[in-house]
């Protein structure tokens, strides 16, 4: 039996958590509304040169009308809307944290599939789903002490509100996108797939920039020699062989089984965050993160 889906699944975990770290570390850097539009941009270029060497064309021009439609949707709802959420979450509780919380995800997309494509969720789906959520309120909730008007201790967020909605909105994004992604996708070429959801999301983020006129900032940004080192490599492990990995491990196993795997990234990201940011995660985060991560295993048994 071939396991090719399942294993594409583990290795995008691997990738996702290296470009966590690495967008976190330029997003404080340059912000993180540059370091969207450059990763892109630097991804469109591998995936350019990759495409015309191993299917003869810069541009997947033989995709297809309703599959552009479709993909680049996903990549309007991915890339733009979730992962520029997302980054500003690394920017405001962390890469770790944020992570944690993108744990929300496989449920999202579960839930989006029973509403877009009729899948019926289990009582085991929905056991699964209380104990992810449980994991992450290990780690974003604390009791805090009593005041004058209370003799009983109040339930209060560890981390920066805004960093956690921040986090939920880029779960979403990517939940939705993912559903996208498998609608217009089909058994079309993943990389392929991907370059189109990436061009779709340059095309947003240059509407976006027109608007808020912060093409100086863009340029700003790669001057500087150490952040783009880091999108650059962000880029490689993040818009190219991130998402297209995700899309090969979406195609060749069930999206429940290749959504689990793929969220076992706050797991992988406590160790490199402890020795390559001294970051000191407490047990309660620790054990969240195993609990959530481990909730979400069991929504897809």
């Amino acid at each position: 039996m071939s396991y090719f889906g399942e294993f594409a699944a583990l290795l995008t975990a691997v990738f996702w958590t290296v470009t966590s770290l690495s967008f976190e570390s330029a997003g404080k850097k340059v912000g993180s509304l540059s370091v969207n539009l450059i990763r892109l941009l630097i991804a469109f270029l591998i995936y350019a040169v990759y495409l015309k060497i191993t299917r003869g064309m810069f541009l997947p021009l033989d995709a297809g009308l309703e599959r552009w439609l479709w993909l680049s949707l996903s990549g309007l709802v991915g890339f733009v809307i979730g992962d520029l959420l997302l980054f500003q979450a690394f920017v405001v509780v962390g890469a770790r944290v944020s992570m944690l919380i993108m744990a929300f995800a496989p449920p999202i997309t579960a839930l989006i599939g029973w509403i877009m494509l009729g899948e019926v969720l289990s009582p085991m789906n929905w056991l699964g789903m209380a104990i992810t959520i449980a994991g992450i309120s290990v780690v974003i909730l604390k009791r805090s002490k009593s005041n004058g008007s209370s003799r009983l201790p109040r339930l209060t967020s560890a981390y920066s509100l805004q960093g956690i909605l921040l986090a939920f909105g880029g779960a979403l994004g990517q939940g939705a996108g993912l559903i996208l992604s498998k609608k217009g996708m089909g058994d079309y070429d993943a990389f392929a797939s991907s370059q189109i959801r990436v061009l779709a999301g340059i095309a947003g983020f240059t509407i976006l920039f027109f608007i808020m006129k912060r093409w100086r900032k863009v340029g700003e940004a790669m001057r500087n020699t150490s952040a783009m080192k880091r999108i650059t490599l962000g880029s490689v492990f993040g818009p190219f062989l991130g998402v297209s990995f995700s899309l090969l491990a979406i195609q060749n196993t069930q999206a429940g089984i290749a959504a689990t795997l793929m969220a076992i990234v706050p797991v992988l990201i406590i160790p490199p965050a402890i020795f390559l940011f001294n970051e000191k995660p407490n047990w309660k985060e620790i054990a969240g993160a195993f609990i959530a991560v481990g909730g979400v295993a069991l929504f897809f048994l």
